[in-house]
């Protein structure tokens, strides 16, 4: 079945025609997942598949992480490529920030989490190896690192780890396609 053509959510067919602008404002409505899931996303140099993505707004998406340091480790980016956090339009800063907090919200109730790490590497100096703005929401719990601040380090090492195309830590290989496609759709489910 094509995803374009007739997506069932529960309950509901949807019929799609490609003639039919659909614009999106939240994963709420049947008509934005119908959108969302014939979006193309890119992640700097990289392809995303829709399957990976769970929200999207009209100008930011969330999608689960390919190594997450935690359950619930989740990144925000603006739809339009941009290499720095500068050079995001207010808009884009606005909707992205707001995606974040609505994201992290559900994934820290989710999660039966207590708090939320919110990260942005804006650079390659600040260990920002793909070249597109980035949020990191990372649902947060007592103990889940000794110290509370080793989350950065980490975040540190998983970037250099991409960077290199090095397997440095043994315990967090890259997930399937399948696995994050899994995750994702729960997700969604709590934008529905």
């Amino acid at each position: 079945m094509l995803l374009s053509s007739i997506v069932q959510i529960p309950h509901l067919f949807l019929r799609h025609s490609s003639t039919t602008p659909l614009r999106i404002r939240s994963i709420c409505s049947s008509s934005s997942f119908i959108k969302m899931a014939s979006q193309d996303y890119t992640f700097g140099p990289y392809k995303i598949h829709h399957n990976e993505v769970f929200y999207s707004t009209d100008l930011s998406y969330a999608m689960v992480n390919l190594r997450p340091l935690l359950p619930g480790h989740v990144l925000i980016c603006p739809k339009r490529e941009v290499k720095r956090f500068v050079d995001l339009t207010a808009d884009e800063t606005s909707d992205l920030w707001l995606t974040a907090q609505k994201v992290g919200r559900q994934l820290e109730s989710y999660h039966k989490a207590s708090s939320l790490t919110l990260a942005i590497q804006d650079g390659p100096q600040a260990g920002q190896t793909v070249p597109h703005v980035h949020i990191h929401v990372v649902p947060r719990k007592g103990g889940d690192f000794k110290n509370n601040d080793e989350i950065y380090d980490a975040m540190d090492e998983k970037e250099k780890e991409l960077k290199e195309k090095l397997d440095l830590d043994k315990e967090r290989k890259d997930r399937s396609l399948e696995e994050m496609s899994q995750e994702a759709e729960e997700y969604r489910k709590l934008f529905l």
